[in-house]
């Protein structure tokens, strides 16, 4: 006798009653072979074909870039930063990465890992992907040389770093538009990596749900602010310039930042409107600078009020991060939430996430100048810091990592 699961239909397979009842209906209907069954069962039934499930979109794994750096910022994400386990040498990065990399080519496609044990969670993708970073203590041990700036960060006098929220040998982002596909995901890969690696730290976060707002709609931090107008466009040559790595085994790669950034929310809310835009130098209404009306529209800082004094002022955060040109970043952020405790309202605040060809010549200056000198800094407080090398993408055969450790 089989068991009570045996057999078991996920909601995007097998017939239904209701199909089955219909399937008389259906029968002499000439056009059921060429339209399909499930669409010809519907029009039969007089309803209208269902729209496309965002569950079903795949984003490809393989490529000349990794995946989960140009792509759309998905709903979800988590990041994961690992280390090596004493013991663990080159020759076994290899296997890991090698593992590593064909069950995230097969999850992010809505295909079962090798040996998953829970299949069915596998076959709503939901525009998985899967990111790997390495950091300085993985490099070491694939005996290779990293680029200049793959070190910590230098000392902020903003910073409060805690060290459970530091480092890191390697980095999982995993992104989706669905909680359950990441929670899943992080499973079989974390199950590949327990010969070689123990989890060091890791942040869940979170943006809109998919389809709540218009797509290319930038995304809001929990202090209600535009987060990300200024970002090159994927897709690009402006993006590839800011983005994409040119130096030896990262080719194609790029540098990721990831800082813990506490945002203090109770405090904030005791800050007028007008006393929050001048803080960033942007309405809160639709993310204008001060100085315009549209989000995108360029800041004039050299524009005073009636008085002499700047519109947009010398402390407001949009001032301060903007150097020189070179001085640019790709953001891609995710807010976190976590449970209050004791008096406060609540612990909330930013997974601030950047992408960049060179750390030290494009994220380092604008870190800089918003330690010396942000409002911003009055309610935010950055907990956490750690830099990784994201590798180029892959063929299909290969494995992510491959530059460095073949």
């Amino acid at each position: 006798m089989a068991r009570p699961d045996h057999g078991a239909r996920t909601a995007r397979s097998g017939s239904t009653r209701r199909q089955f009842l219909l399937g008389g209906a259906v029968a002499g209907v000439g056009a059921a072979a060429a339209v399909g069954g499930d669409t010809a069962l519907r029009a039969a039934a007089g309803e209208t074909p269902p729209e496309p499930l965002n569950g079903d979109r795949t984003v490809p794994f393989h490529g000349t870039h990794q995946a989960g750096v140009a792509t759309d910022a998905q709903a979800h994400g988590l990041f994961v930063a690992l280390d090596l386990l004493d013991g663990t040498d080159r020759a076994d990065l290899v296997r890991m990465m090698r593992i590593l990399t064909d069950d995230a080519a097969r999850l992010t496609q809505g295909e079962p890992a090798l040996a998953d044990s829970e299949p069915e969670l596998a076959v709503a993708p939901a525009r998985l992907t899967v990111t790997f970073g390495f950091g300085p203590g993985f490099v070491e041990r694939a005996q290779g040389r990293g680029p200049d700036w793959l070190r910590p960060l230098p000392a902020f006098g903003i910073d409060r770093l805690d060290p459970q929220f530091c480092a890191g040998d390697l980095l999982l982002q995993i992104a989706a538009d669905d909680p359950l596909t990441v929670a899943h995901a992080a499973r079989m890969l974390l199950k590949d990596t327990r010969s070689f690696a123990a989890v060091r730290w890791s942040q869940q976060g979170f943006r809109r749900a998919h389809g709540t707002e218009r797509p290319g709609t930038t995304m809001r931090n929990l202090f209600g602010q535009v987060d990300g107008t200024s970002n090159p466009v994927p897709g690009t040559a402006d993006f590839d310039r800011v983005v994409w790595s040119d130096a030896g085994w990262l080719f194609g790669g790029t540098g990721m930042v990831v800082r813990r950034i506490g945002m203090d929310l109770d405090t904030w809310d005791r800050l007028d409107r007008g006393g929050r835009e001048q803080s960033v130098g942007r309405y809160l209404g639709n993310g204008a600078p001060l100085t315009g009306r549209e989000e995108h529209d360029e800041p004039d800082f050299e524009a005073t009020t009636a008085i002499g004094f700047p519109v947009i002022p010398e402390f407001s955060h949009v001032r301060r991060a903007r150097g020189e040109p070179h001085e640019r970043i790709f953001r891609r952020s995710y807010n976190y939430d976590d449970r209050p405790v004791g008096a406060a309202i609540s612990r909330s605040g930013l997974i601030f996430v950047s992408f960049q060809a060179d750390v030290d010549r494009q994220f380092v200056p604008v870190q800089r100048r918003l330690d010396r000198l942000d409002l911003l800094n009055e309610w935010t407080i950055p907990v956490g810091s750690a830099v990784f090398a994201v590798p180029p993408g892959c063929a299909e055969g290969g494995f992510v990592g491959e530059t460095l450790l073949t």
